[in-house]
């Protein structure tokens, strides 16, 4: 019998909990705004406790559908303290594998949900993997990703902007260039910053592609989308 949501989310409560440091907290809450809480639980030591919890759940994943992982992952991101949401994305990033095309919506359903660039930034990675994978054997795959351009959620746009980080020569340039085209008017920090993260990824592997991209929009993107995709160009 496979683990329940409501059974996992127990497991990984039980887990944290003991560990929670209210001094570590306090600090880790401000470097988010004040916008979430936090247990106090550090990364590594979150990570540590937690794998086998992850793992367990990775193994159980043949006896339960995309749907059912989203959903166990939608519980603990109903949880206030920020450290549950973290799991989830950790739990993501094990079921890549496991999930297609068909929970790409559930997946920017929950970039929506108490959304900031941690949480995002982790979904995007998700989501950029799964897009990747299926492209391989469906040329139509990235076509959920041209719709999510287009989204009223700036963060799912910003997921758009970022999915192809890390693809390097799988990259699709042509859509890398378009939506920083299409995304350049916006004003929004956390979509400019995106444009120039996607490009100043992308000019690891065609640095030259970048430079003439840059010097032709140059009066179309912003200075922070510039300063940022120009980092690493001599």
């Amino acid at each position: 019998m496979s683990i329940t949501p409501e059974t996992f989310v127990h497991t990984v409560c039980a887990t944290l909990v003991p560990l929670a440091d209210a001094e570590r907290a306090v600090g880790m809450r401000a470097y988010m705004r004040d916008q979430f809480p936090f247990l106090g639980v550090s990364t590594p030591l979150r990570r540590q406790a937690t794998q086998t919890l992850v793992r367990d759940l990775a193994k159980d994943s043949s006896k339960i559908s995309g749907a059912e992982l989203l959903a166990h992952v939608q519980a603990l991101w109903a949880l206030p303290e920020r450290e549950y949401t973290y799991v989830g994305i950790d739990v993501l990033a094990r079921q890549v594998k496991h999930l297609g095309l068909d929970q790409i919506e559930g997946l920017l359903a929950l970039a929506q949900q108490r959304s900031w660039w941690d949480s995002v930034d982790g979904l995007a990675s998700v989501v950029g993997d799964v897009v990747r994978v299926a492209r391989r054997t469906n040329p139509d795959a990235q076509r959920c990703m041209d719709t999510a351009l287009e989204h009223p959620s700036l963060w799912v746009r910003r997921i758009a902007m970022i999915h192809q980080l890390g693809w390097r020569t799988e990259t699709d340039t042509l859509r890398l260039y378009r939506f920083a085209r299409q995304l350049a008017p916006e004003r929004d920090f956390f979509i400019r910053k995106a444009i120039g993260w996607a490009l100043r990824d992308h000019a690891r592997h065609d640095p030259e592609g970048v430079r003439r991209f840059l010097n032709q929009e140059s009066t179309r993107l912003s200075a922070l989308s510039v300063r940022e995709a120009a980092k690493h160009l001599a």
